[in-house]
């Protein structure tokens, strides 16, 4: 049974992300509830951990993640919910048969693998990319990248942002933006932590 603070909390949690596409911080846990006290928040970020209503990734500004608790008897209707029919293939260059296929995708299976987080994009610096504001971007956790990955990158255990990352010689990382109006930023390695790399997008329209 939770307590009401520990309820209130996690209403916070799912509430902002479903607005904002990603989990918050403890300091803006801590404003709503009124808490200055950071143990306190994390006493309650703790117990519903315990509970196994969210996960926490240590090291990550944002690293709070809800657990989806499905019932039994749940799976099947959620995978079965959760898929799209394949209608045929169309032509991005020179036109083709369309032809009707049979096939589904189970987007569980396309999106949804373990160590996975979806993140709302802000901003026009990956616009080259073909990556814009407001989409949706699928990230997978890690703690490296290689040369021209594109990752969420956090500086100084504070901002994340979203970029193409190259690992200099001298152990300094540089982090590109796609968008030629945009310079590249170079920091040394204790500087930026990686927290995941981009596997999907996608958007509404």
């Amino acid at each position: 049974m939770l307590t009401d603070r520990q309820r209130q909390t996690l209403n916070f949690i799912r509430d902002f992300i479903d607005e904002n596409g990603y989990p918050p911080k403890l300091k803006e846990i801590g404003n709503h509830l009124g808490i200055t006290s950071r143990g306190t928040v994390h006493r309650y970020i703790r117990a519903l951990e315990d509970e196994n209503l969210i996960r926490v990734s240590t090291g990550r500004s944002r690293g709070i993640e809800l657990v989806d608790n499905e019932t039994p008897g749940d799976e099947s209707i959620a995978d079965h919910e959760n898929t799209l029919p394949v209608v045929g293939t169309i032509a991005a260059g020179l036109p083709i048969e369309a032809i009707e296929d049979q096939e589904t995708i189970n987007l569980n299976d396309f999106f949804v693998r373990p160590g996975r987080f979806v993140l709302r994009v802000q901003g026009d610096s990956m616009i080259e990319d073909g990556i814009f504001d407001g989409d949706m971007v699928i990230m997978e956790s890690c703690q490296t990248a290689r040369d021209n990955e594109i990752v969420i990158a956090l500086i100084d255990q504070d901002e994340a942002t979203l970029k193409r990352i190259k690992n200099n010689q001298d152990g300094s990382i540089t982090l590109i933006p796609a968008n030629a109006s945009m310079q590249p930023f170079r920091y040394s390695a204790e500087r930026v932590t990686i927290q995941g790399r981009i596997v999907g997008q996608f958007r509404a329209y």
